[in-house]
């Protein structure tokens, strides 16, 4: 009886990736071990920010022990035998990089462009003369509109848990469930926190002053239930998107 024919495995591992300016980056990405090095570089600029020109890499074992630089783009992820819990650490080379100086992390160091109650009141099309306009052509629409009820989407929420993951609407942007809840800095009702897999976010968790879950920055979003969809979303491959 013929053999069947065995189909090569593609084997992969999972390792921490911290990051050398990004104090707060820390995730669990999966690579194959087939892949180059420079892929690795192009799938983690794409977490991170750092180009893989002046991106380099280092290899920590599960007791903080180096193991070794990976200083050759051209050789596969296994030729420096990564395991499943070492980690893979970033070094950002570039002194003018976008993730040098802190500002990805601290809001606080972003000039914030100011107007005064006097300009904005100038003004035409703005939030504020909707709101006056519908308030003054019916009261009530703005008051209930205004009043959510706190249970609002509570349903969808019973089928949504921390860790599942998700693909988010519009953009079907994939990810991981980080929070579920009402958020008291928000409008009444739920809300899930979600940390996207490519940096697509508006935040690290935090929103308005409160600290819903930890992510890397501009990995988070706070979104009604009912944009989430769970199941079994993986995480997408770059490179797939380059292959015909």
């Amino acid at each position: 009886m013929a053999s069947k024919l065995q189909l090569p495995v593609d084997e992969s591992v999972l390792l921490r990736v911290t990051h050398s300016n990004l104090k707060s980056f820390s995730a669990d990405v999966r690579f194959s071990l087939e892949m180059t090095v420079e892929s690795a570089k192009e799938k983690l600029w794409k977490k991170c920010g750092t180009s893989v020109d002046s991106m380099s890499l280092e290899l920590y074992d599960d007791t903080g022990t180096k193991i070794s630089n990976l200083s050759d783009n051209m050789r596969p992820l296994g030729f420096y035998s990564p395991q499943d819990g070492y980690r893979l650490h970033i070094m950002d080379l570039d002194p003018t990089s976008v993730t040098s100086g802190g500002w990805l992390e601290d809001t606080s160091l972003v000039e914030k462009y100011k107007i005064s109650d006097e300009a904005y009141d100038k003004l035409d099309g703005t939030v504020k003369k909707f709101k006056e306009k519908l308030a003054s052509q019916n009261p009530s629409i703005l008051e209930n509109k205004l009043q959510l009820p706190d249970n609002k989407m509570e349903d969808l929420c019973a089928t949504i848990k921390v860790g599942d993951r998700c693909e988010v609407e519009p953009g079907e942007k994939r990810g991981v469930v980080k929070f579920v809840g009402k958020a008291e800095t928000l409008l009444p009702g739920f809300w899930v926190g979600v940390q996207y897999d490519e940096p697509l976010g508006k935040h690290d968790g935090m929103v308005k002053g409160k600290r819903y879950f930890d992510c890397p920055p501009l990995h988070g979003v706070m979104v009604r239930p009912d944009k989430v969809k769970v199941g079994d979303f993986p995480e997408r491959d770059p490179f797939e998107e380059d292959e015909i």
